[in-house]
């Protein structure tokens, strides 16, 4: 393969040709002998005058037209290697048109499914309506009640009727009384109720009035009349005591102005006649 800038190798060997036959001639060659005796080949001896110019220029424009094929036979070699075969073409066809088909196919199940589901969670709506409203509590209409109203003589605080005795009793006397009137002696649960019920009573030298305690079942173990554990209380310092078998609780006014009602519960012989208080739960729009 030549280089680029050396002559082709075409010329090389036409040179060499030239040279092997001049040399063999002139090897053949006898100094004594005329030219008659080995006469030299008219073709080279043209060859020699003429020179390798022609031959020389004819070795290019071959050689050119050589590598200019060779380029268009690697170029056309190129473009048809990278083009897709006929055969590949038709043999795809066939697959896209099935990968076609499924695509549309599982498009159609997908559709198919949302609406299923759509319609599901519907149906779940409306079945979790139908257990709510199942389980919903009926609503009670409020009526209006008249309001409570005690009787003659009786005080109303937090819907219980009291009433103040002016009668002396034992402390069960007092109790059976207030149980003929539909009540019991009263049960003070709290100031509120001790504080209104301590400003009913008129004041005096010891105005006391019983009210529904006792420890006469245990002592010091206090009960109210209706088996209910006392709590707390308002009893005055130093009470309860029992200082003479006092088993029966009541509460005391007198005119001293320094005694207030949260510390006013004394005890005392159940037997001692005493005014009393009882007390008459009352219902909403009850008389």
């Amino acid at each position: 393969m030549s280089t680029p800038g050396s002559p082709p190798a075409y010329e090389g060997m036409y040179s060499k040709l030239l040279d092997d036959e001049g040399a063999y001639v002139e090897r053949n060659r006898r100094p004594d002998v005329g030219q008659g005796a080995h006469p030299v080949s008219p073709v080279v001896l043209a060859l020699r005058q003429r020179g390798p110019g022609p031959y020389r220029f004819a070795t290019i424009c071959l050689a050119a037209l050589c590598v200019v094929l060779l380029i268009s036979i690697i170029a056309v070699t190129v473009r048809y290697s990278n083009k897709p075969e006929p055969d590949g073409e038709s043999n795809s066809d066939p697959q896209k048109q099935t990968q076609d088909a499924n695509v549309t196919a599982l498009t159609a199940i997908i559709m198919k499914l949302r609406e299923e589901k759509k319609q599901l969670q519907k149906e779940k709506e409306e079945l979790q309506a139908k257990l709510a409203a199942m389980k919903a509590p009926e609503v009670i209409k409020p009526t209006t009640k008249a309001p409570v109203v005690c009787q003659t003589d009786w005080r109303l605080f937090n819907n219980s009727c009291y009433f103040i005795s002016t009668v002396q009793r034992s402390w069960l006397a007092s109790q059976q009384f207030c149980q003929t009137k539909g009540g019991h002696l009263a049960i003070i649960h709290t100031a509120e109720e001790q504080t209104f019920l301590w400003n009913l009573l008129p004041r005096g030298h010891w105005n006391s009035y019983w009210f529904g305690i006792t420890d006469e079942q245990t002592e010091d173990q206090w009960k109210w009349v209706d088996g209910t554990t006392l709590v707390g209380g308002f009893w005055e310092a130093g009470e309860p005591n029992n200082h003479i078998n006092e088993d029966c609780g009541y509460i005391v006014k007198t005119r001293v102005l320094e005694r207030v009602a949260i510390r006013s519960w004394y005890d005392a012989p159940c037997s001692m006649n005493l005014p009393f208080i009882c007390e008459k739960e009352m219902g909403a729009g009850t008389t």
